[in-house]
This record gives structure tokens, C-alpha cells and sequence, in this order.
């Protein structure tokens, strides 16, 4: 998939200038990971994950987790993680993304595939929403084993 000089593809292998466009892009979309090469060839040598890029100029200049998995009600899928660098926002590469997840998810034949947004990223919903997600009436819960373990020291 391609639009604008803008390539979208499954990573396969991760050389040294992918691990520093993945690490720049890690570190705009959050401020506390901490980029490890291993996970990221952990995630792309698993059978469940796929990591979706868009290179620029052979570049990459955005990211997305494609996570798929059997279950007891079918085979689901969830997208994490998706990213687009600050100087490329504005292109439409996190549609691209979207778009090729979504095809992804049709191919293999998911029952749904899942994304969770903040509220207060309006226009990132929008997009998430115009790619043909649709908000579900659930609440998210968060399990941190880390911090489960500090309040139980408390006790």
C-alpha cells in the first residue's frame, strides 16, 4: 500500500537505521518507554503480532501494533501503539495505517479488531472513527502488576 511517496508494509527485520526511526517514533508517543531492540524483534518474530510501518524516502516515519489472537468467541485483533512522526503528521500516513490493519483484519478473518483512544484526542477519534471503527458502550480496566505489587506492600 503507497500514496504520496509514502510506502506502508509488514516490518520483517529491524537493520540499525529501522531501530533508530523506531526509536525516535517510540519516544514521541510516549515519554516514558524505553526503546529495546529486542522487544521489537520479539514483536515482529511473533505469531501474533505484526508491526505495520510507513517508510518515507526509506525512512520510517510512522508505526502501528497489529495484534491478533485466538479466542473462545473468535479470532479478535487489536491495534496498539500507532505513531506518526511529528514532522510527518498531517499526510494521512495514520489512515494508511489504519487502512492496511483493517485489510489485514479482513484477510485473515478476525471477528473484530479493537482500539482503544483518551477522550481528549478528538481528532485522533475522528480518524478512528472515518477509517471505520465505531465506539462500543464498554469501560477499559487497567491491570499494572507493578503498581498492584507497591500497594500491596502497603497493606
Amino acid at each position: 500500500m503507497s500514496g504520496a511517496g509514502i510506502e506502508v508494509e509488514i516490518l520483517t527485520a529491524i537493520g540499525d537505521s529501522e531501530a533508530e526511526d523506531l526509536a525516535s517514533l517510540l519516544a514521541q508517543l510516549s515519554t516514558t518507554a524505553i526503546f529495546d531492540r529486542e522487544r521489537f524483534d520479539a514483536i515482529i518474530a511473533h505469531d501474533a503480532t505484526d508491526l505495520i510501518v510507513a517508510r518515507a524516502d526509506g525512512r520510517i516515519v510512522g508505526m502501528a501494533t497489529f495484534v491478533s489472537l485466538p479466542l473462545p468467541s473468535g479470532l479478535r485483533g487489536h491495534v496498539e501503539d500507532v505513531a506518526v512522526d511529528a514532522s510527518m503528521r498531517g499526510r494521512g500516513i495514520a489512515r494508511m495505517l489504519l487502512t492496511r490493519m483493517t485489510s489485514i483484519a479482513t484477510e485473515r478473518g478476525l471477528r473484530t479488531l479493537d482500539l482503544t483512544s483518551r477522550p481528549s484526542r478528538e481528532s485522533a477519534l475522528r480518524l478512528y472513527e472515518s477509517a471505520g471503527f465505531v465506539p462500543r458502550e464498554t469501560n477499559v480496566l487497567r491491570f499494572t502488576p507493578e503498581a498492584h505489587i507497591v500497594e500491596e506492600g502497603r497493606r
